[in-house]
Order: C-alpha cells, then sequence, then structure tokens
C-alpha cells in the first residue's frame, strides 16, 4: 500500500503526535470513495507516521470474500463488535472505526464530505469500558477518487452486495474504468477525547454514549469542512 499513499494519492499526514506512543486509543474516521482504500491509507499513514499498528474493525461482507478474508486476519483486523473491539483496546491496541460503513462509501457523489450516520455509538462504548482515548481522524481526498454518479441496486442484490457503483469511467471503460483518480490526500488526526475519567459503568449511560458520538461526528465534519476551505485543488 505505501507506493499508493506515497506516489500515487501523495498523502499528507496531519497531526500524527495526537497518536499516543503506547497503549490503547479509538481512531475513527470518516469513510468514502465506492471502496475503503481510506482505511487502506489510514493504516499506512499511522504504521510510517506513529510506528503502531493500526487494528481496523471491518463489516462482515470483508470475512466472507475470498482472499479479502485471508488478507484481513493475517493484517490482525477484525470483525466490527464492541467484544472485539473492548478486547483490543484494554490490551493497548490502537483500533480504527469507520461508523458511517456502506452508507459512507457507498453515497452519492452529491452528498460528498456530508458524514452519514454514526450509527448507535457503539465504538464509545468500547472506549468508555476501556478508558481509552478516541482519536478525530479527518480524511480530504477519498470521496474523488471514484466518484458515485449512480447505483445498479438490481444488480448488487442479485450480487449479494451493498451497491453496485456507476461512475463517469466504470463500467463503460471496463477494468480501466475501476482504476481509483490520482487524487491528493490529506489525513487529519485531531485531538484526542479522553475517555478515562468516566467510571466503566458510564458506557451503559445512553444520554452520554449520544453525546460523546455527536462530539466526535461533529468534530471530523468541522474538520472536513475547514480543510476543504483550505484545499486548493483535488488533484494537487
Amino acid at each position: 500500500m505505501r507506493p499508493l499513499a506515497d506516489k500515487y494519492f501523495r498523502v499528507e499526514v496531519r497531526g500524527a503526535e495526537n497518536l499516543p506512543t503506547k497503549g490503547g486509543a479509538l481512531v475513527v474516521a470518516n469513510h468514502s470513495g465506492v471502496l475503503p482504500l481510506d482505511a487502506l491509507m489510514t493504516q499506512v499513514a499511522i504504521h510510517d507516521h506513529a510506528d503502531r499498528h493500526l487494528r481496523m474493525l471491518a463489516a462482515d461482507l470483508v470475512f466472507v470474500l475470498p482472499v479479502v478474508n485471508e488478507l484481513a486476519r493475517k493484517a490482525g483486523h477484525t470483525l466490527a463488535c464492541n467484544e472485539d473491539a473492548q478486547r483490543l483496546l484494554e490490551n493497548g491496541e490502537i483500533v480504527g472505526v469507520w461508523p458511517e460503513g456502506f452508507k459512507g462509501i457507498g453515497k452519492p457523489f452529491a452528498d460528498r464530505y456530508k458524514l452519514q450516520r454514526f450509527g448507535r455509538g457503539g465504538f464509545v462504548s468500547s472506549a468508555l469500558r476501556a478508558g481509552v482515548p478516541i482519536v478525530p481522524c479527518s480524511i480530504v481526498g477519498a470521496e474523488e477518487t471514484y466518484p458515485m454518479i449512480g447505483n445498479a441496486k438490481t444488480l448488487a442484490r442479485l450480487l449479494g452486495l451493498p451497491y453496485v457503483p456507476i461512475t463517469p469511467t466504470f463500467p463503460w471503460l471496463g477494468p480501466l474504468g475501476a482504476l481509483p483518480l490520482p487524487t491528493k490526500w490529506v489525513i487529519q488526526f485531531g485531538e484526542p477525547i479522553p475517555t478515562d475519567a468516566y467510571p466503566p459503568e458510564a458506557a451503559d449511560d445512553p444520554m452520554l454514549m449520544f453525546n460523546l458520538t455527536d462530539q466526535v461526528r461533529e468534530t471530523i465534519q468541522h474538520t472536513l469542512y475547514r480543510m476543504l476551505v483550505q484545499r486548493r485543488s483535488v488533484f494537487f
């Protein structure tokens, strides 16, 4: 993945000092771009700039796909469930979660950089129980790699997929159309949101869960807007 990050997307990493050098932390990021390349680029960024290994919480689909399943498990990733997340965090791992899920990476290009709903906030529960900080992560550049202008829903249902994207190049150009556009990426790690001041039973407080989830989401959304205003070009 490193040549893709360094040479193709030219990923610029900001705020790596906000990642702890040891101990557990939960990295929460926006999700976009049809294919989960943003998750892979985040893994490279954390490895190269913080010298830590990111353990991703992935959707069920990842673990039923041939080859992808084996690669994901060998890379140390696991199913997105609270039990696995809490265990990894308590063991001092950096765990990555993309709460928008398929709603994020499969959204239309017209909705780019508009965060989708963050589910039920299970990631906050895991962080509270483990007493680890939550690090908001904002990614600009992934939205434009595959501009999704349509969704072949009937074909998606037949294949058992959440969506089958239609882009300006796919399926019109065949395999060539599956190449991502060489956009310029920026990955920004924000200031950690501490959770160690709360008792473990706070994870059972629905109002606290809602407030923390909303705080993380709003932090990522405002950072995205600020980064977009500062961006000179999609490709440079």
